[in-house]
């Protein structure tokens, strides 16, 4: 098998310790009329500022508020609370007395929304707590930096995946983003994968996607389409991948009908037919390589798999 050239690793420049960003001094030299505006709005809302003060990496300037636990709400684009997260939380706040971790908060359109606390703000209102401590950002684009910015619990492939999908749809509703293109949307984005896999997982919550991101990663990429027709593409890429899984699905219960055994037949299938595996090439046209992959899935021939065959592709569970 003869594997891509691994591309060279960039190296971080040294710094110097404690070169960048503001002095600690400098960090208090808060000014502009467009915080000021947005303080005012807190108060008005029922808020407190607690402090205003400049980011010490960037220099750009934040508020540290107070708000009614009422008026603030998860971006609607990001994954489904756990429940068994939230009540972890739960315990912990109410044990040690205090809430330590302020949630990172923006004002849109004249209501509090959190990219990367809605664990602790469902903690919070599930305790009966008034009042949840935020750092208010002025930039409400920040919200859309979700996947970046999450630190609470771990994002799996899957709700990495319907994030994304969604954050792209919200985008598209957006005046001030729905003309740029998706691949203007990278960072947010993170992989093209995300995208097409965030709309298989809306049709099939159970989809084992990570069998299919090997393959996406080779195939995929942001598109030069404004957001809202690259939506539009990505649901017809999306059908694709399902077709494909309901073929690979297919084969797989071929397999288990003949008595093999194993966790990872799925994956083991998909490295059967995804040829890009042993291939020098560093693009692929989707559609001719989704279609050769899906044709090769359809024809399967289980009568050639062995026990030992699946055991020796054996590995680590897709990541669901």
């Amino acid at each position: 098998m003869v594997m891509p050239p691994r591309k060279k690793p960039v190296r971080r420049k040294k710094v110097a310790p404690a070169s960048v960003g503001l002095t600690s001094a400098e960090t208090r030299n808060v000014t502009g009329a467009e915080l000021e505006r947005l303080a005012a709005q807190v108060e008005q809302d029922g808020g407190a500022v607690l402090s205003r003060y400049n980011d010490p990496f960037g220099g750009k300037p934040l508020l540290l508020v107070a708000l009614p636990v009422d008026r603030v709400e998860p971006t609607p684009y990001q994954r489904d609370p756990s429940d068994a997260h939230v009540k972890r939380l739960m315990g912990v706040i109410e044990t040690i007395g205090r809430f330590l971790d302020p949630i990172v908060a923006v004002r849109d359109d004249g209501q509090y929304v959190t990219p990367n606390g809605n664990h602790r703000l469902q903690a919070l209102k599930k305790l009966g707590v008034r009042t949840v401590v935020a750092l208010l950002v002025p930039d409400a684009e920040v919200a859309f930096k979700i996947l970046a910015l999450n630190t609470e619990k771990a994002h799996n492939l899957r709700e990495k995946s319907l994030e994304t999908i969604r954050m792209a749809r919200a985008l598209a509703l957006r005046k001030t983003s729905s003309g740029d293109a998706e691949k203007s949307f990278s960072f947010e984005f993170e992989q093209p994968a995300f995208l097409t896999l965030g709309i298989c997982y809306e049709e099939r919550p159970r989809l084992s996607g990570g069998a299919y991101q090997s393959i996406l990663r080779r195939v995929d990429e942001f598109l030069d389409e404004p957001i809202g027709k690259a939506v539009k593409e990505r649901e017809r890429r999306g059908r694709k991948i399902l077709k494909l899984d309901d073929a690979v699905s297919a084969a797989v219960e071929k397999l288990k009908a003949k008595g093999l055994t194993s966790p990872y037949l799925k994956p083991f299938v998909v490295s059967r037919v995804n040829y890009t595996r042993f291939s020098k090439a560093t693009s692929f046209d989707f559609d001719e390589t989704l279609d050769k992959i899906i044709a090769s899935a359809q024809k399967f021939n289980v009568d050639r798999v062995k026990q030992e065959d699946v055991v020796r592709a054996g590995g680590a569970p897709e990541e669901e």
